[in-house]
């Protein structure tokens, strides 16, 4: 049985290769939305990948670090609320790891619904509530502008992550030999 909260070697190298990833990805592969401060951002589709695969350890490491050092480093600190509404997102990605057999070389249409439904969940909580109340609390931001904000990147994050997210896990899964399908010779 898969342990959701294991903390290994592997947890550890694949949070710091998906926040580098997910910082590029963040900083360089997004395409900007009508509504200010907003983007359709690549990088959740990788982190719903990362999370998928290696839990939500990983997948909250890597939104969280990657989005905090992109922002550092284009405008100079990160921006809190949305980076730790980042981190719960990829936390809560990585749930669906725990119901798939993506290593065994299995992930089936029941399996595409399974990930896309923890992260409706996981996009719907970060950027409708986590991101919109953290940014009153913090920076006294306008209630209606952080709402218009976040209903916007929770429409847009859901996409990535539904389309870009799924494509990768599918993708990865085609390298994978099926369980069982290996046969010895005789």
């Amino acid at each position: 049985m898969k342990k959701l909260f294991k903390f290994s070697t592997a947890t550890v190298v694949a949070s710091g290769i998906g926040a580098a990833i997910f910082m590029l990805l963040f900083m360089f592969v997004k395409i900007p939305s009508p509504v200010p401060q907003t983007s359709f951002m690549t990088a959740y589709g990788f982190a719903l990948f990362i999370a998928t695969l290696y839990g939500p350890i990983a997948g909250g490491l890597s939104a969280f670090i990657g989005h905090a050092l992109s922002d550092a480093i284009q405008y100079g600190s990160p921006w809190w609320s949305w980076v730790i509404a980042s981190g719960v997102a990829g936390f809560v990605f990585g749930i669906a790891y725990k119901f798939t057999k993506i290593e065994e070389g299995e992930f089936t249409g029941k399996d595409i619904i399974k990930v896309n439904i923890f992260q409706v969940i996981a996009n719907a909580i970060s950027w409708l509530v986590v991101a919109p109340v953290l940014d009153i609390i913090i920076y006294a931001e306008p209630s209606d502008k952080v709402f218009i904000q976040g209903v916007t990147a929770a429409i847009m994050n859901i996409i990535s992550a539904g389309v870009i997210g799924t494509l990768l896990i599918l993708a990865y899964v085609a390298t994978k030999p099926k369980k069982g399908s290996l046969k010895k010779a005789e």
